[in-house]
């Protein structure tokens, strides 16, 4: 259901509201008035139903979205500091002080992904409109812009065969219980231990012994995949609920050490290893994301994750069109580094490589 329209306050005698004890020049009080947060809810309206519990207020959600990208805070963090700050809470769209949380932390993640990169894109135009208006970016500077990528690191710990196996075999017995399924074996106290040896062999440098743990991990796993693939293959319910995960395991157990496109992590299957050149971080992983700034304040334009590790130059046709979709300005200049050498946009005359 739809968040619940506000009605005009009548007051209260014993509280005082938020706008007559905060100091208007905040930063945060000016931007609040040039966001037109109507208009929020108008594009987001299609993602409630008529039915069901009272959502959130549309703005709440939106001013912590922005101020979790703002000040770089997870979702816990985000709420529990929204709570002390009033200016905050302003931002926010309420008139009184509030003592308990706005929402539950998992209430921003499911939001996000109900919103979708179209969503995520509404509320980056708001951001260039906002700029526009109270002069932090001036219309001419979106004709000169700077364009590069670099790494989104994701909450992952760091890939080993050994963890992945464990925690595959782990997520499919935990959801096989769940469904009332009864496997032959489960495996799960003989694969801890095997995980386990497989780092002390490690350290102690006898790859021989880490290799055969390694081994023996991985048919613990591929016989309980092959348990679980049997019995859900006559039912559609469960077939059907277990696909994303047998897809995943299976990925899993073909996959080998050269072998293309591996999958890194069982929770975040996006994620790719990414070699950007630094000496203090040989490897990352994560998602590459491509990023456009105006070259004079650095003013974003535009934010795009991209899928896989495509090479820097086929990145650029589909970040001008970004640019364009949410400012309504074409660029004359484009600012980019030496990795976006035989690029895809179509006016290579705007484009300038470094040296």
């Amino acid at each position: 259901m739809g968040p619940k329209p506000t009605m005009p306050s009548s007051g209260d005698l014993y509280r005082s509201r938020l706008d007559q004890i905060l100091d208007k020049r905040h930063e945060l009080v000016r931007l609040a008035g040039l966001i037109d947060w109507d208009g929020f809810d108008q594009a987001f309206g299609r993602f409630y139903r008529p039915l069901g519990r009272p959502a959130k207020p549309t703005r709440l959600m939106v001013g912590l979205s922005y101020l979790q990208h703002t000040f770089n805070l997870s979702d816990e963090a985000v709420v529990r500091r929204w709570i002390e700050n009033p200016y905050w809470q302003w931002f926010c769209g309420c008139e009184y002080f509030q003592h308990e949380l706005p929402c539950d932390p998992s209430s921003l993640t499911r939001w996000r992904k109900r919103l979708g990169p179209e969503g995520l894109e509404t509320l980056l135009s708001a951001t260039i409109q906002a700029g526009l208006e109270s002069g932090t970016v001036r219309p001419s500077s979106l004709e000169r812009i700077s364009v590069d990528t670099t790494v989104q690191p994701k909450a992952i710990t760091y890939p080993t065969d050994a963890k992945l196996y464990l925690k595959a075999l782990q997520a499919l017995v935990r959801q096989a219980k769940r469904h009332g399924l009864t496997l032959r074996q489960a495996h799960t106290r003989l694969a801890k231990r095997a995980a386990v040896q497989v780092g002390r062999y490690a350290h102690a440098r006898q790859m021989r012994r880490m290799r055969r743990e390694l081994k023996r991990l991985k048919t613990y796993l591929g016989r309980v995949y092959r348990d679980v693939a049997r019995k859900v293959t006559g039912d559609e319910v469960l077939s059907r609920r277990f696909a994303p995960l047998l897809g995943l395991i299976e990925r899993l157990l073909t996959q080998e050490r050269t072998s293309k496109n591996k999958l890194y992590s069982l929770h975040a299957p996006e994620v790719v290893c990414i070699t950007k050149g630094k000496a203090h971080r040989p490897y990352e992983f994560g998602s590459k994301v491509a990023l456009a700034v105006t070259n004079r304040e650095g003013f974003v334009l535009a934010s795009k994750a991209l899928e896989g590790n495509p090479y820097d130059g086929h990145t650029l046709r589909t970040t001008m069109d970004q640019v364009v979709a949410l400012s309504g300005v074409e660029p004359d200049r484009i600012y980019v580094d030496q990795g976006y050498r035989g690029h895809d946009y179509a006016h290579k005359e705007r484009v300038f490589i470094a040296r």
